[in-house]
């Protein structure tokens, strides 16, 4: 199924290489499978970075191909600077008159042609405080309440030159809560935004009755609102459904993965080694990996993990590794730019998370034909391994994760068989199926009034 002739739009709060984890891959991705799809989106970001940083993110993004052209990118403050190095002209326009608030500290960014409040809160991006704008001179020419104000400022200004090009309808995907949040009420009657999910939206212990996350209360009162919302996986849909009832808009979309063009047999991978691929936080449990892993290696002495990611428990990763004597059996490699080529060497992929939105890595597992052990948690690996490829073990149950693990790196029967199903799982986390779901989202958004 084709898009509709609209004009896309994909906004994030940033896109920064190696920078907020799956978040940042499958944003990316998805704008580059719909331009494969034939649909080419603009990539919008609102962070207050250089023109010279945001020049080098967007460089390393199409090095490592995960953009197709810097030209597709537009970032909020790289465009609020008129040649003279004052304020632009659509934001002299928004700005109306008043001061900074004199109780609050001010950063000066986009050059100084404006000027942000320092506001310490975790809804900082509700706050209504006085964004002050600047001229060449640096003297102020009004403000704008609040950083909603401001992201609409641009985003009308931005829809209009595109529309002034050609008149379409705009559909708006968009990939960051807070952003929602500030572009809901906004009043275009030929704009659609489609609203995407990347992570859980409960506190521990992640049941579907658990307490809602502080931060996602807000944002279920607005849901209904956006033209469609795309949840990652059936059971947070599902979940949420049963919480707060049925909505007209919402449906299952999951991040989409590119196949390899060849998968590795079992045979020639290596049949004692384990992967991690992701950051090393604290959600992850890698400090529950470890140990149980020395009850594997305790069975299977010929078996290593390797810990691939980046993040603040490295040092505590390693010294619990050095604590229990398994330095020859466990290594955190660092990051990897080449996700494939880690997971063709692999025998198992294993997950010990808490909680995902998803779980990118274990979809790209999948693709490459690699087995999976998981705990079963919300959100992502009870959907993606329903068709096989993996073995799912109750949350937390540390002797049935090392039974798991000690079965498939031992019986290459079962290696080879849950290799197979992988692949054939994969194909439901497809680009082209993904761009199917999104297409008919876009479709039935733009076939009816907004919702806003």
């Amino acid at each position: 199924m084709p898009f509709p002739d609209a004009w896309y739009l994909i906004l994030s709060s940033r896109l920064i290489p190696d920078l907020d984890g799956g978040y940042t891959i499958s944003t990316l991705a998805r704008a580059r499978q719909m331009a494969d799809a034939g649909t080419q989106p603009l990539l919008l970001t609102v962070d207050p970075g250089t023109p010279d940083a945001h020049a080098q993110h967007r460089a390393t993004f199409v090095e490592r191909g995960a953009a197709a052209a810097s030209e597709v990118f537009r970032n909020l403050f790289d465009e609020a600077v008129d040649v003279e190095g004052g304020a632009a002209e659509w934001l002299r326009a928004a700005a109306t008159p008043g001061e900074a608030d004199p109780t609050l500290e001010y950063r000066d960014v986009a050059g100084g042609a404006v000027s942000l409040p320092n506001v310490v809160d975790p809804d900082w991006h509700l706050t209504t405080a006085p964004i002050v704008i600047r001229d060449a001179a640096g003297e102020s020419v009004g403000v704008v309440a609040g950083f909603g104000a401001l992201y609409r400022a641009w985003l009308g200004h931005l829809t209009g030159q595109l529309r002034a090009e050609n008149p379409r309808p705009v559909v708006v995907i968009c990939e960051s809560r807070q952003l929602g949040e500030l572009i809901v009420g906004w009043g275009d009657d030929d704009v659609r935004i489609v609203h995407t999910v990347h992570t859980i939206h409960l506190e521990a212990p992640y049941r579907a009755d658990s307490d809602l996350n502080a931060l996602w209360t807000r944002w279920f009162e607005i849901a209904p609102r956006f033209d469609a919302v795309l949840w990652p996986t059936a059971q947070q849909r599902d979940d949420v459904r049963e919480r707060f009832g049925t909505a007209a808009n919402d449906l299952v979309a999951p991040h989409a993965v590119r196949a390899p063009e060849r998968v590795v047999p079992a045979a020639d991978r290596d049949a004692g080694r384990v992967v991690v691929l992701g950051r090393l936080a604290p959600g992850k449990r890698l400090r529950a990996a470890v140990r149980a892993f020395a009850r594997v290696v305790a069975e299977v002495p010929t078996a290593r993990l390797e810990l691939w990611g980046a993040g603040a428990q490295r040092e505590a990763l390693e010294a619990l590794v050095a604590e229990l004597g398994l330095a020859g059996s466990i290594s955190l490699p660092g990051l990897t730019n080449d996700p494939g080529a880690v997971l063709d060497g692999a025998a198992v992929y294993l997950t010990t998370s808490a909680f995902e939105g998803q779980g990118l890595a274990l979809a790209e597992a999948l693709a490459h034909g690699t087995p999976v052990v998981a705990y079963d948690i919300r959100y992502g690996p009870r959907d993606m391994l329903a068709g096989g490829g993996g073995i799912l073990v109750p949350d937390g149950d540390e002797g049935a994760l090392v039974a798991a693990l000690v079965r498939v790196l031992t019986d290459a029967e079962v290696r080879e068989r849950l290799s197979t199903e992988a692949v054939d799982a994969a194909a439901t986390l497809s680009p082209a199926r993904a761009m199917q779901t999104l297409a008919a989202a876009c479709g039935e958004a733009l076939s009816r009034p907004r919702r806003r």
